[in-house]
């Protein structure tokens, strides 16, 4: 999950031992404590986030200038239930703080929708569980602030432990190099997850891949925009050690 309008009651305050750095431009190794705090990369054209949504533990991220790895994470929770935070770094815009020149909002109907391209390389630890995962985010307009309504897309990498996505699985495709198993639920807006049946570290893919499939399966519009392409983790138990090595999102 992420940080949503409907959790920001979960978890009011937590240790903060490092003051929050939000909208920052991150310089080698920043370190980032904050339960939102965030840093942005090379010039503002990315934004990375502790996102600590779900937890009242401490979480603590370090930031480079091509990603970020967890140093600080103790998280504990049911694994039948929701994640503690999301970690992630993003291209778009997430509860008003927006990076730079990324061309989002977009709409899906746009001729430039099918040449938005994403990859990313990831590093997990020996212990734990989470899972890896993208989270790109659509909206019935062009939105900037507060929860998009249409539909959250997520592609998982990799995961452990008995996690599983929101609501059931609805099929299988292959996609992007892979074969996916797909899920469906709602969380008050459509939640479609793609589940690589043989986990990864790295992947690279046209956004339109995965949309197109929500599109032909009725989950998603074509006249929604999308709002932000983020890559990250699900952290359930631990999380230490879980790291973005790098990240890259672009439009043509």
């Amino acid at each position: 999950m992420r940080r949503r309008a409907i959790s920001a009651a979960l978890a009011l305050a937590g240790s903060v031992l490092i003051p929050q750095v939000t909208g920052a431009p991150a310089h080698a190794d920043t370190q980032i404590c904050a339960q939102y705090g965030s840093a942005k990369i090379q010039s503002g054209r990315y934004v990375v986030q502790n996102n600590n949504w779900g937890d009242s533990t401490q979480q603590c991220i370090n930031v480079t200038n091509t990603g970020f790895s967890v140093t600080v994470a103790s998280h504990n929770k049911p694994q039948n239930g929701a994640p503690g935070a999301y970690p992630s770094v993003y291209a778009g815009c997430h509860y008003g703080n927006c990076s730079t020149g990324s061309g989002l909002p977009l709409r899906a109907d746009d001729g430039r929708f099918t040449t938005v391209q994403t990859s990313v390389s990831m590093s997990y630890p020996g212990s734990g569980v989470y899972d890896a995962s993208y989270d790109v985010w659509f909206d019935p307009t062009a939105r900037t602030n507060g929860q998009n309504t249409g539909a959250e897309l997520m592609v998982w990498l990799d995961h452990t432990g008995s996690v599983q996505p929101v609501g059931s699985k609805v099929g299988t495709v292959s996609l992007a190099g892979g074969t996916w198993d797909v899920w469906y639920g709602n969380s008050g807006w459509n939640v479609v997850s793609y589940v690589r049946t043989s986990p990864t570290s790295a992947i690279s893919f046209p956004v339109h891949t995965f949309y197109d499939d929500m599109v032909r399966r009725g989950y998603a519009q074509r006249s929604w925009y999308l709002t932000s392409v983020q890559a990250g983790f699900e952290p359930w138990v631990g999380g230490v050690g879980l790291a973005v090595n790098s990240f890259s999102y672009g439009i043509g």
